[in-house]
């Protein structure tokens, strides 16, 4: 079983992690942010995942803080997990329709950071939420997870839908990727013999 466990403490954010890889797409998320409670309970969902997150965060100013350190330490727990990264496929994609928006997510875990971020996201935000924080997200997760990640949006005008529909997509290009290939269980997925 591939897990990982990750305590974060700054002056702005008090966080535990818990993530199992091989899971049931089991959830337990409080960071004090509802949006983001609803994303990542259904990333654990859609990707298979057993995710637990708590935290406390200082929400009184604005939610940044929590949604970038959340994704922090998502990223340094999906590192973690899957250590020196033997036997996975390392390559996931996955195009997710949601009601009217269409996402392409693709990943290669190839110890490299980089985020293409091509969603379009209509509104400013989605209940209380500042939907420019979808970016801040997945850009602390790509540095910490040491991936490139895309998101190629086709289509969508619902600004929840097109955030709902990355969330998706990732999770389940992500649990694709992570995946152990059984042909090639004992081996580095790289020419290089390392990631």
């Amino acid at each position: 079983m591939r897990t990982a466990e990750i305590k974060r403490t700054t002056y702005e954010t008090d966080i535990t992690l818990k993530l199992c890889i091989e899971g049931k797409g089991n959830s337990k998320i409080d960071t004090g942010c509802g949006f983001l409670d609803h994303m990542l309970t259904l990333f654990s969902k859609h990707g298979n995942f057993d995710l637990e997150v708590k935290c406390k965060g200082d929400t009184f100013v604005d939610d940044h803080h929590t949604v970038e350190d959340v994704g922090i330490c998502l990223g340094e727990a999906f590192n973690k997990a899957l250590g020196d990264k033997k036997g996975i496929y390392r390559y996931g994609n996955f195009c997710l329709p949601m009601d009217e928006a269409l996402v392409l997510t693709a990943v290669d875990f190839s110890g490299r950071s980089y985020l293409g971020f091509g969603l379009e996201i209509p509104s400013q935000k989605i209940g209380t939420f500042d939907t420019e924080l979808v970016e801040e997200f997945w850009t602390a997760f790509v540095r910490k997870a040491e991936c490139s990640l895309h998101f190629k949006q086709f289509s969508g005008t619902n600004s929840h839908h097109i955030v709902e529909s990355a969330f998706k997509s990732a999770a389940r290009t992500i649990k694709e990727a992570v995946k152990i290939d059984p042909d090639n269980a004992d081996s580095i997925p790289s020419t290089k013999g390392k990631i």
